[in-house]
C-alpha cells in the first residue's frame, strides 16, 4: 500500500454500513405502510429478497443497491467527504 492508497475497508465497517442503511429501509416502509410484496415491485427484486433483507441477511446486496432502494423510496442520498477531525481516534464511515 503506498502513501496515496487508501487503507482497505473492514468488512465489519461495510456490514454495519449496510446495516444502517437497511434499518432506514425499514422504517421508511413500516412508515409508508408498504408490505414486502409493494416493496420488492418498487425496488424491482423477489419478494423473498426483501424478506432476507429484513430479517439481517443483507450480504447479496451492494451497499450502492441499498442507496438506489432509498431512492426508491423518495429519499435523497448523498455522501459527503470532509477533513477529518484530530480530536477523534481514526477517521470514520458513518450514515445520519
Amino acid at each position: 500500500m503506498t502513501e496515496d492508497s487508501p487503507a482497505p475497508k473492514a468488512p465489519l465497517d461495510d456490514h454495519l454500513l449496510k446495516a444502517q442503511l437497511v434499518r432506514k429501509i425499514e422504517a421508511l416502509l413500516k412508515e409508508r405502510g408498504l408490505k414486502q410484496v409493494q416493496a420488492a415491485k418498487l425496488f424491482g427484486v423477489k419478494q423473498p429478497d426483501i424478506s432476507k433483507l429484513l430479517h439481517g441477511d443483507f450480504r447479496q446486496f451492494s451497499l450502492e443497491r441499498l442507496m438506489r432502494f432509498l431512492v426508491a423510496l423518495g429519499q435523497d442520498v448523498e455522501i459527503v467527504v470532509k477533513p477529518h477531525h484530530e480530536s477523534a481516534k481514526s477517521a470514520t464511515l458513518s450514515i445520519a
